[in-house]
């Protein structure tokens, strides 16, 4: 096993922060019960905010972020995770104050693994990530709800970015009628890759849905990954019993909504979170990803880039200019 490390290290120099690439030791790395040797890892909003130098997010600093990682278990001390296994880790405090998957390698709890499933390659497993479980979390919830897709159109909002257009992916392919919310002129990408029927601009969908304390009730169900007048929008506009999932605040953290499309119509508003979901759950949900829910298109929502243009990557995330996902490639 290698001495060092290729990372992606972020330091705290007088109170700047700046991300690049380093030789790490080894002995550097807190020890814990699995040892992984990264394969692939995926670029997520929360890895921006991290790397940036966001207290929220990651409290000391040196740091590796990377909530993601795919590779191969160098060493386990756990008696159901074994050297050779190819796993997935996402979530947890991984790429928050545990180093990441912008290394080489990751230390990290057995209770955090999962083994990898037999339809999914590690770098389809990275082009999912934790945007791609959210989505699938987000999926599974409407469907839990009694969302059927004979019941009537889904909105998505951020259709461009992680969670929308995997979101958008799911539900084209288990044959739903799906719009997008969007902010950039993608339309292409939208419609004949993710699989929308259509797409409303940001501001339209605003102007049409948040005006008033109800609108028009043209959705069956939703997945929100703004906040905001979006999600404002969405709680108003659906259908009697209707239900939208709530899982990023990028606009927002606040909403704006009366009590009416609760009480008159029977919605409900559902939160996703990814992060400390139960393991054997975030497992049920990756089986479902590496089957029935595998987006035809999967390979196309992504970019495959290296470690040495994950600063790049990070601050197109940052600044809200992203199309689809990053996956890093780490050497073999």
């Amino acid at each position: 096993m290698a001495q060092q490390f290729k990372a992606l290290m972020v330091r705290e120099v007088n109170g700047i922060f700046k991300a690049q690439v380093e030789q790490v030791s080894m002995t550097d790395i807190t020890a814990n019960e699995v040892l992984i040797k990264v394969t692939y890892s995926s670029v997520n909003y929360k890895d921006a905010l991290s790397a940036s130098g966001n207290k929220g997010v990651t409290r000391t600093f040196p740091h590796i972020p990377g909530i993601d990682a795919a590779g191969l278990v160098v060493s386990s001390s756990s008696d159901g995770i074994a050297e050779g296994d190819n796993v997935i880790v996402t979530g947890y405090d991984l790429g928050m104050n545990t180093w990441g998957g912008f290394g080489e390698y990751v230390s990290v709890p057995a209770s955090w693994v999962i083994k990898l499933p037999k339809s999914l390659s590690l770098f389809e497993a990275m082009c999912l990530g934790t945007a791609g479980l959210t989505a699938g979390l987000s999926v599974y919830n409407l469907i839990e709800s009694g969302i059927e897709k004979e019941r009537g159109k889904i909105i998505v909002s951020g259709a461009t970015g992680g969670v929308g257009s995997i979101s958008i992916g799911i539900l084209s392919k288990l044959g739903y009628d799906v719009i997008g919310i969007s902010g950039k002129e993608e339309n292409n990408f939208i419609t004949k890759i993710l699989g929308a029927s259509s797409i409303m601009s940001r501001n339209d969908f605003i102007d049409t849905y948040d005006q008033k304390a109800l609108s028009k009730a043209d959705f069956s169900g939703g997945i929100d990954t703004a906040g905001g007048r979006i999600l404002s929008g969405m709680l108003k506009s659906l259908k009697y019993s209707g239900a939208v999932t709530t899982c990023g605040n990028v606009a927002s953290a606040e909403i704006s909504t009366s009590v009416f499309p609760f009480i008159l119509r029977g919605i409900r508003l559902i939160g996703i979170d990814s992060v400390e979901q139960p393991r054997e759950f975030k497992n049920k949900i990756w089986c479902l990803l590496a089957q029935e829910w595998k987006p035809k298109n999967l390979k196309k929502i992504v970019s495959e880039i290296s470690i040495e243009q994950l600063p790049n990557a990070l601050n197109t995330i940052l600044n809200g200019k992203a199309r689809g996902r990053f996956v890093v490639k780490h050497p073999n």
